[in-house]
């Protein structure tokens, strides 16, 4: 029976005395057991691989390795680091001003394509500043450098309270630690407040009409009133494009001149409000209540319809002379005892609208749609010249 004394491939110390018998396979199994490794090739003390258990006398001293190539026990530990790609050394960077000590590994490893690792991957290889304890100098923040280094020490992003992420994010990318970034990244869009969509309310309105002066425009374009009661403020001139005022209370409201064009008014109520000189320009007040307001501007100022949804409305007995609803849509609209007195209603839409008792002296109905339409109890008669093109 022959004997051998086994090391793990580049090692000197903790080898195993074992019996050599059977097969090279049995070699090997008892020395994956004895030496804590998954043994797969064994070379003699100069390298040479032994591929038969013949080759192998009593007394050898034999390296088993893992697959890798082998590494001779005697050379200096920087030659078994660049054979094995392993850098275990510790050292200590001074990052603007403050001491991190870490390992080659820790740096090179997780990342091995960012600036760090291209850094200390080999020693003195970008020519590294030291202060006069040695330390690896480095002019970066230290409080977002922190993240950085721990997340290439465990592979999980933890930033304390106080760090902001736009920070750490900024040194993730000058390092090119490129899977932080994508953490960083996400964490900052989750970190975000959501946006707020809720409707304004009458207070919060309130206290920006009183903080704005009167000669000034108060912009609301755009915003949502959802649902709000509006009613009997002055908000004119106020502009209020596209914004969102479906279901609004704007009852009594006085809206001369304001800009209304393509706003939400769908279901709102604007009974008795002051609409003279409003710009509604393809708005949209389907369902909308206008009873009684007043569209008529003695200077001269027309309101502007132009274009607009006022599908089923109920605008009875408003006074709209010279209006604009030139190719509105005013389908199942309630008009009666208006007065539309040279109102443009060229190409608008009104089937089934209800004009009875309206003041339609000289009002343009050329090409509009009179399908349904009731011309009962007029103040004064509709000539054809006016609804034929």
């Amino acid at each position: 029976m022959r004997r051998v004394t086994l090391f793990v491939n580049g090692s000197a110390r903790n080898g195993k005395v074992v019996a050599v018998y059977g097969t090279l396979s049995d070699l090997l199994s008892v020395a994956s057991s004895k030496l804590g490794i998954k043994a797969t090739s064994v070379y003699n003390g100069k390298g040479g691989l032994i591929d038969d258990i013949a080759l192998i006398r009593d007394d050898d001293v034999l390296f088993v390795c893992e697959g890798e190539p082998f590494i001779d026990p005697q050379t200096d530990g920087r030659a078994q680091e660049e054979l094995t790609g392993s850098h275990t050394d510790w050292l200590t960077l001074n990052v603007g001003g403050r001491y991190f000590t870490t390992t080659r590994s820790t740096l090179v490893n997780k990342e091995p394509d960012s600036m760090l690792a291209h850094m200390f991957k080999d020693k003195d290889a970008w020519g590294n500043k030291q202060d006069p304890r040695g330390a690896f100098l480095i002019d970066r923040s230290p409080e977002y450098f922190e993240p950085i280094l721990n997340y290439l020490r465990h592979g999980q992003l933890i930033v304390n309270d106080g760090i902001n992420l736009l920070g750490v994010l900024e040194e993730a990318r000058f390092f090119g630690i490129d899977s932080l970034i994508e953490h960083l990244e996400i964490a900052i869009k989750n970190s975000q407040p959501a946006e707020d969509h809720s409707p304004i309310s009458r207070k919060e309105f309130v206290r920006f009409l009183l903080a704005t002066p009167t000669k000034s425009e108060l912009r609301c374009q755009g915003l949502n009133f959802s649902g709000a009661d509006l009613s009997r403020l002055d908000l004119r001139y106020i502009n209020f494009k596209m914004a969102n005022l479906s279901r609004c209370n704007l009852a009594h409201a006085n809206l001369c001149c304001a800009n209304l064009e393509r706003a939400d008014l769908s279901g709102s109520v604007l009974d008795c409000a002051n609409l003279q000189g409003v710009k509604m320009l393809c708005s949209n007040a389907e369902g909308a209540s206008l009873k009684g307001c007043n569209f008529e501007d003695p200077s001269g100022l027309k309101a502007n319809l132009e274009g607009a949804n006022l599908k089923g409305v109920d605008m009875e007995g408003s006074q709209m002379t010279g209006i604009n609803l030139r190719v509105a849509t005013l389908k199942n609209a309630k008009l009666k005892n208006c007065n539309l007195r040279g109102a443009t209603l060229a190409g608008t839409d009104l089937e089934n609208c209800d004009l009875s008792g309206c003041d339609l002296q000289e009002a343009n109905l050329r090409g509009s749609n009179v399908k349904g339409a009731i011309f009962e109890e007029m103040l004064t008669p509709l000539h054809m010249s006016q609804s034929v093109r």
